[in-house]
C-alpha cells in the first residue's frame, strides 16, 4: 500500500496519474489524453439535423477525440457528410434497419454498448426530442447522472445550464467516469466542413436489440416555410388570437410576408390554434434567431426561456404591462386585429417594390 509521500513521488507524468487512478479512487478525473467522445448523430430523410452541428461544435470543447454514430437502414450518404465535418475523427456505423425511425428502446443500448466497449468518457447528443428521448436512458444503463440542456463547457467535468426555466443559469460538477450530454443547439455555433481529407469511418460495436417498441408510422405536415428550430426569423401568436382561424390568417401571413418560420405560445397550442410541433418554451423548442416577433403573447417566463437567446425581440400587444416587454428590443402596445393586418400588407408592399 502506497503512503502518500511515496505516491507524491511517483506522479511524474500522465501515465503515472492514469496509473495510480483506480488506487486514489480518482472516478471522475480524466487527462487530456483519456477524454474521448461519442457524438449521436441525428438524422432524417437522408438529412443531418441542424443541432447535431452544434452538438459537435460543443464536443469539441471537450477536448480529446470525437467520434461520431451514424445508425440507420442506409445511413452511408449521412456518413459520408460527418465525415468531412470539422472536428470529427472517427465515424462509427450501426446499418439496421431497426435504428432507421430513432426509436429510443434501440438507440440507447446501442450507446451504452458502444460506450462500454470502446470506453468513452462523454456521450454528447442534441437537447431536442431525439436526444432527450434516447439519453436519459443510456445514462440510467450506465448508471450516471445525465446532464442536460448544456449551454456552456468550462472543463470536461464542468458545465453551464439553466434552471427555473431560465432565470437562474447553474454551474454543475460531475465527478462520474462517464458524462452524458445533452446540448441545446442555440448556445454553440455550428460545425463546418474540414479542409482535411474525410475521417475514416468503421462498424459500430454489435448491441441488443429489444423487440419492445415497434413502428407504426407518422402523419408529417409539409411546408414550404423555414423549420422552426433553424430558422433566422420567427413570427410566434399568443392567446389573444382567440382562434385557430385568426391565428392561420393573421400569423400565417405576416410570418409569409417576412420567410419566417411560424411558432406559437404554450396557450395558443393548449387552445388548439396552433399544431404542437409549433410550440416555442420551455416544454416547446428552444430558438435563437435573428429576429422574433410575439404577437399576443403575454410573455410567461416558459415561453421566454425559449426564445430571450434571439438577437432582436419585438412584440405585438394591447397590454402596456406585459411582461413581454421586459424582454423586448422593440414594442408596439395596439389591438393586433388592427395593426397586424395592416403591418403585413405594408411589407407585401415593400417585397414587391
Amino acid at each position: 500500500m502506497f503512503s502518500l509521500q511515496r505516491v507524491s513521488t511517483r506522479i511524474i507524468n500522465k501515465r503515472t496519474i492514469s496509473a495510480i487512478r483506480p488506487i486514489l479512487g480518482l472516478r471522475g478525473y480524466a487527462t487530456a489524453q483519456d477524454i474521448s467522445s461519442l457524438l449521436l448523430v441525428e438524422h432524417k430523410n437522408k438529412a443531418i439535423a441542424s443541432s447535431t452541428f452544434n452538438a459537435l461544435t460543443a464536443a469539441s470543447k471537450l477536448g480529446g477525440n470525437v467520434i461520431a454514430l451514424v445508425a440507420g437502414e442506409d445511413p452511408d450518404p449521412i456518413v459520408s457528410e460527418v465525415s468531412k465535418l470539422q472536428g470529427v475523427s472517427k465515424v462509427l456505423i450501426a446499418k439496421d434497419k431497426v435504428y432507421e425511425h430513432g426509436i429510443a428502446e434501440v438507440y440507447a443500448p446501442l450507446l451504452a454498448s458502444t460506450q462500454k466497449q470502446l470506453k468513452f468518457t462523454h456521450l454528447v447528443a442534441p437537447h431536442s426530442a431525439f436526444g432527450k428521448n434516447i439519453m436519459p436512458r443510456v445514462a440510467a444503463l450506465l448508471d450516471v447522472a445525465q446532464i442536460s440542456d448544456v449551454i456552456g463547457i468550462e472543463s470536461p467535468d464542468t458545465f453551464i445550464r439553466p434552471i427555473y426555466a431560465g432565470n437562474a443559469i447553474a454551474k454543475v460538477k460531475s465527478k462520474d467516469p462517464i458524462k452524458v450530454l445533452t446540448v441545446r443547439g442555440t448556445a454553440f455555433p455550428p460545425a463546418t466542413i474540414s479542409d482535411q481529407t474525410g475521417a475514416s469511418s468503421e462498424a459500430a460495436p454489435e448491441s441488443e436489440k429489444p423487440a419492445l417498441t415497434e413502428w407504426i408510422g407518422e402523419d408529417l405536415q409539409k411546408s414550404d416555410r423555414p423549420e422552426l428550430g433553424a430558422a433566422t426569423k420567427v413570427v410566434s401568436g399568443g392567446r389573444a388570437l382567440k382562434s385557430r382561424e385568426n391565428f392561420d390568417k393573421l400569423i400565417n401571413n405576416l410570418a409569409d410576408s417576412i420567410g419566417a418560420a411560424i411558432g406559437g405560445s404554450r396557450a395558443a397550442v393548449d387552445a388548439g390554434y396552433c399544431d404542437n410541433a409549433l410550440q416555442v418554451g420551455q416544454t416547446g423548442k428552444v430558438v435563437a434567431p435573428e429576429f422574433y416577433l410575439a404577437v399576443g403573447i403575454s410573455g410567461a417566463i416558459q415561453h421566454v426561456a425559449g426564445m430571450k437567446d434571439s438577437k432582436v425581440i419585438a412584440a405585438i400587444n394591447s397590454d402596456p404591462d406585459a411582461p413581454i416587454f421586459q424582454v423586448s428590443d422593440y414594442g408596439l402596445v395596439a389591438d393586433l386585429f388592427t395593426v397586424v393586418p395592416e403591418l403585413t400588407e405594408k411589407l407585401k408592399k415593400k417585397e414587391l417594390n
